[in-house]
């Protein structure tokens, strides 16, 4: 089989952000869809972004993915929750692919080493375990690359479950990243007002 592939969900409405699109706002410059998108695809592994269908009320956030060597996947009825992103990534993917790392896109503290970490991790383990981040703690944290094995049970989720009702009766070998990197996600002004802070 071929290595991981990189599902990068960007699909969400940003309902908790009072109109602001979370993933169009700037860090650096440049905004978050950017920073994370650029940061997965210099891990050299493929990756997929999960966008919603194109909406004349909103900025089209593929304007923030241009020049990266990525494919993108417009996903039907997004606004229905995850399980409709995580069936379109998956469907995506070619049949060789051993894992597909599960990675949200407003998750500003990852870095490309973290998700290369992660990767290896999973390699290392045999391609068959759930492979998923935590914070240098050990708390549980996202992203997670999912065998092969389990993409059928996660194609047939439905809701906002995200596929935690899969993953919690897997073995999970949990791979402690720097900080919070692995906790840190960004859904509310609150949020980036804090984060802002912090970085400051």
């Amino acid at each position: 089989m071929s290595d991981v592939a990189i599902l990068l969900f960007a699909a969400g409405a940003s309902a908790r952000m009072g109109g602001r699109d979370k993933l169009m706002e700037e860090i650096g410059g440049e905004p978050l869809l950017c920073r994370s998108a650029r940061r997965a695809v210099a891990t050299g592994l493929p990756v997929t972004v999960l966008l919603p269908p194109d909406r004349p009320d909103r900025p089209d956030r593929t304007a923030a993915l241009e020049g990266l060597a990525l494919a993108t996947v417009r996903v039907d009825r997004a606004a229905e929750g995850m399980s409709r992103s995580i069936r379109a990534g998956l469907a995506s993917l070619p049949p060789e692919t051993a894992g597909a790392m599960m990675l949200q896109a407003d998750m500003p503290d990852l870095e490309t080493a973290d998700l290369v970490t992660l990767a290896d991790r999973f390699r290392a383990l045999g391609a068959d375990t759930v492979t998923r981040a935590a914070a240098a703690d050990g708390t549980p944290g996202a992203p997670a690359i999912v065998p092969r094995r389990l993409f059928p049970a996660l194609a047939a989720l439905e809701g906002d479950t995200g596929g935690r009702d899969v993953l919690r009766t897997e073995k999970q070998e949990l791979v402690p990243l720097p900080g919070r990197h692995a906790l840190t996600d960004l859904d509310t002004p609150e949020d980036w007002a804090a984060w802002r802070r912090a970085a400051d």
